[in-house]
């Protein structure tokens, strides 16, 4: 019997009540007729989440910072690879809990458009482009390359336009124009969806008016409609209720679960769509509408095997031996490296050099656990603190010493004097290590240290902590400051010789650090944020027009731009070169660049390819990234680099959301940071551009 068959066959002898209790992710068990109970609720964000031993990889947005595909998608099959051993291991023993399946909520493709967002750490960056291909690198390596017999099945979250106030979700109607729906906020989607992600996670904000996990306009004639989902959909957990109890737009949980169901919501995380029977008897829904959503489950659940015979089982092999093995370990730390973005150098300070007495390592991240974690994440045996990093890579040293102190406090001021500042004076060189960890920004309820529920009011370094590294920079030494963080973070031009951002780098974190400060790895991570000077330059958090913000709308000059990262040599763009010399509706082009190493040192460059109109509108980009490639250059020699462009590249998106090709001419730039006049100030590599012409 074909799965399709099984499926309607499986259905057709459900009373009402069985069907009901498989539309929640506590899917009950029907013994009779083979269908084991199922929890749908599982996280992997940057390794397997919740369920004991795992290896944790960087976070999300570091992941981003390493313009690297390859990578990501190496990253998510190792994950992947885990969590169905996991899955294997547990069935093995009766354990069907929550954390232990194969259907996981990740990736979070929502547009980090504010970096005030706690939960921007989960995501990709703040450019529509980027975020789909890292997201599609690792939906892929996530879901592997079968799309009939899933590894693991994936989840775009969360649809749609999500992005803080983490305070307001449960009521909040984002207004929104259909140009900046469908030119920042749904590209992504729509990219993942083609490409066959299994599942969609509604948001708990109201779009336009209608709850997501509601919506008629976003599940059914954009999500269904316009781009063919086949998958299935899941409410953000206990979104529904919000229909009732927040937003106002249902009475009851029976209508609720009705709008829901009716609107083309599969799966309720959550606790309304038991009320599906009544609703289903007061008819507010008929029991065919059940039965598609139920269809729509069920055929997940077969595409991942779990009503295959064991000899069929093409993942039987994946065991407990595999979970944070020595391979993955390695990888994470690959990971952690090529995502730290070295944002300043001055005279050259890193990596340090001998010979060197002393070092002082200060600050409250520096042993800080929380900050290689970030949020959504497993627990390692092989967690390495920055401290922990530095001092390792020192071990051998024994004509140097290394100090530490933990400074001042992680979420508030001292309460004693800060007399430890003179500990500088002794020291060739301090490593300064401040920042921002889980506990001051992520999801509502999971931040103890945050007033506003994850969020940040302001985009600045905590006070207290600035107060330090500015009595301590006033000190003379020379100061590396380690930021650690998920989001933006304004710090003064002057509080620092070098800085790093190393983002929450997960459990070989300590060990990148150490690694790149000591210049056995060259810093190569770019920035998938831009860093605005202040939170003056940003507009209102609850605004989610796109003007004034990131990098393809921004006009004042931010403190560090998009894209921006530098290296421990320096690289030189040469012209580029064209396929064609025009390009047409459904034609394409291919951009050629060679990239030169000019430095001493071999090293990796993401290399940047922006698009920009010439006479373009007010309310276009001011450029948009369209393509980027990570290329490994030795010293003293060249790489050159091609980009193949569709005629889609040079889209622009009107007032009605459509998108077309406006005739005229169009400049290329390939850069390493976005072409902003900041960047080359900043010391990014001088960009290259041609003129092309769209007819």
């Amino acid at each position: 019997m074909k799965r399709e068959e099984k499926i309607k066959d499986l259905i057709s002898n459900m009373t009402l009540e069985e069907k009901v209790s498989q539309l929640t992710y506590t899917s009950a068990a029907i013994p009779r007729l083979g269908i084991p109970e199922y929890n749908w609720w599982n996280e992997c964000l940057h390794g397997v989440a919740r369920a004991g031993l795992a290896t944790v990889f960087p976070q999300a947005i570091a992941l981003a910072a390493t313009f690297d595909e390859g990578l990501v998608g190496r990253a998510a099959s190792a994950i992947s690879d885990e969590a169905r051993a996991k899955y294997n291991e547990a069935v093995k023993c009766g354990n069907r809990g929550q954390y232990w399946g194969l259907t996981f909520w990740t990736p979070n493709i929502n547009i980090f458009r504010d970096p005030r967002w706690g939960r921007g750490q989960e995501t990709y960056g703040e450019d529509p482009y980027l975020t789909g291909r890292i997201g599609l690198a690792f939906m892929k390596g996530l879901q592997g390359d079968d799309p009939d017999h899933l590894k693991l099945a994936a989840c775009a979250k969360h649809f749609a336009v999500h992005s803080g106030p983490e305070k307001l979700r449960h009521v909040f109607d984002v207004h929104v124009s259909k140009k900046d729906l469908f030119e920042t906020y749904l590209p992504a989607f729509k990219l993942l969806v083609e490409n066959g992600i299994e599942s969609v996670m509604g948001a708990y904000n109201r779009t336009l008016g209608e709850p997501c996990c509601g919506s008629f306009y976003l599940l059914k004639e954009i999500l269904r409609e316009r781009w063919q989902f086949k998958g299935h959909v899941v409410s953000d957990c206990w979104a529904i209720r919000d229909f009732y109890a927040n937003h106002k737009v249902t009475a009851t949980p029976e209508e609720s679960a009705a709008l829901a169901l009716s609107a083309g919501c599969d799966l309720n995380c959550g606790c309304t769509y038991p009320t599906l029977t009544a609703a289903c008897k007061q008819g507010l829904v008929t029991e065919e509408q059940i039965d598609t959503a139920l269809t729509r489950l069920l055929r997940t659940r077969f595409k991942l095997g779990m009503f295959d015979k064991p000899e069929e089982d093409r993942y039987a092999d994946l065991n407990g031996s595999i979970v944070n093995c020595e391979k993955h370990q390695q990888l994470a730390l690959e990971a952690a490296q090529k995502s730290i973005v070295l944002l300043k150098n001055d005279n050259g300070l890193l990596p340090l050099k001998s010979p060197m007495k002393k070092i002082l390592v200060m600050g409250p991240a520096a042993t800080s656990a929380h900050v290689l974690l970030g949020n959504y994440y497993g627990v390692s045996s092989h967690l390495i603190t920055i401290l922990e990093g530095l001092v390792e890579k020192t071990r051998n040293k024994f004509d140097l010493t290394i100090d530490y102190h933990q400074a001042c406090m992680m979420y508030d001021e001292n309460h004693n004097s800060g007399w430890t500042v003179g500990m500088a004076e002794s020291a060739d060189v301090v490593i300064a290590v401040f920042g921002l960890d889980n506990a001051m920004e992520g999801e509502e309820g999971d931040v103890i240290a945050s007033d506003v529920k994850g969020d940040r009011q302001y985009i600045e370094l905590p006070p207290w902590q600035l107060a330090y590294l500015r009595e301590l920079k006033n000190r003379g030494k020379p100061v590396v400051l380690v930021l650690t963080g998920g989001s933006a973070i304004a710090i003064p031009e002057d509080i620092a010789d070098a800085v790093l951002y190393v983002w929450y780098p997960g459990e070989k974190g300590g060990t990148a650090v150490a690694d790149v400060i000591f210049g056995d790895v060259s810093p190569s991570g770019h920035l998938p944020i831009t860093i605005p000077a202040s939170t003056d330059q940003l507009p209102p958090y609850e605004d989610y027009s796109m003007q004034g913000r990131t990098y393809r709308y921004m006009t004042e000059k931010p403190l560090f731009p998009f894209g921006f990262g530098l290296s421990y040599t320096t690289f030189r763009f040469d012209a580029i070169e064209l396929s064609e010399e025009s390009i047409v509706a459904g034609g394409s082009v291919t951009v050629s660049v060679t990239v030169s190493n000019t430095g001493a040192r071999d090293a990796d460059e993401s290399v940047q390819i922006y698009v920009t109109k010439d006479n373009r509108a007010e309310d276009e980009p001011l450029v948009a990234l369209r393509g980027f490639k990570r290329v490994s250059v030795p010293a003293g020699k060249s790489a050159t680099v091609a980009f193949n462009l569709p005629s889609s590249a040079f889209d622009s998106v009107n007032a009605e959301g459509e998108s077309i090709l406006v005739p005229g001419t169009y400049t290329i730039i390939a850069a390493d940071a976005a072409p902003l006049a900041v960047s080359v100030e900043k010391g990014a590599s001088k960009p290259t551009q041609v003129k092309i012409n769209v007819v």
